[in-house]
C-alpha cells in the first residue's frame, strides 16, 4: 500500500465519502434497497454516534469505514464490550491496494486503545473477498451456517 493515510474524516468530506461507500456497495451488487443506500450515504449521521475514518491517497478519499465503540445506534449486535465495524467501502479505482485491510487494521487498533474486548462486523453473505480479508485478520464467523457476523479479539 503506497502513500495511503488513514485518518478521521473532516466535515467537508461527508458527501464524497458517502458517495464512495454507495459506489463500492453498488459495484458488489449489495446496495439492496433505497433505504439502505440512504444509510450508506449518511456519513454526517454516523459521525454523531460513531467514528468515521477515511483512507486518503494522492489527495483524495479512496476508502471509508465507520467504527462504533460499545453499544450505540450503529451496533448491529447487542454487545457493549465490543466495537463494531460498519459500512466499509473502497473506491473501485483503488481496489487491490490493501486499503480495505488498512482501514480494518486501524479499526482494530482503535478498539484496542479504547479497551474493547471484541471487534464485530456484519457483512453480506455475497462479499466473499471481504470474508477472506476478515478471516486473514483473525475474525471468525459467529454462525457457521451464515458467514455474516464476524468477531475478533483486538
Amino acid at each position: 500500500m503506497d502513500d495511503v493515510t488513514i485518518r478521521r474524516i473532516t466535515s467537508d468530506e461527508h458527501d464524497v465519502a458517502g458517495e464512495l461507500v454507495v459506489e463500492a456497495y453498488r459495484a458488489l451488487g449489495d446496495v439492496g434497497d433505497e433505504f439502505y443506500e440512504i444509510q450508506l450515504r449518511d456519513v454526517g449521521g454516523r459521525v454523531q454516534t460513531g467514528e468515521v475514518l477515511v483512507a486518503e491517497a494522492e489527495g483524495r478519499v479512496v476508502g471509508c469505514v465507520t467504527l462504533s465503540i460499545g453499544q450505540t445506534a450503529l451496533s448491529e449486535v447487542e454487545d457493549p464490550e465490543a466495537a463494531t465495524i460498519r459500512m466499509l467501502g473502497v473506491s473501485t479505482s483503488a481496489r487491490g491496494r490493501g486499503i480495505g485491510e488498512a482501514l480494518v487494521r486501524r479499526c482494530i487498533e482503535e478498539a484496542r486503545v479504547r479497551g474493547c474486548e471484541r471487534v464485530r462486523l456484519d457483512t453480506r453473505t455475497s462479499m466473499s473477498s471481504a470474508h477472506r480479508l476478515y478471516e486473514r485478520l483473525g475474525f471468525r464467523a459467529d454462525h457457521p451456517w451464515a458467514a455474516r457476523v464476524f468477531t475478533s479479539t483486538p
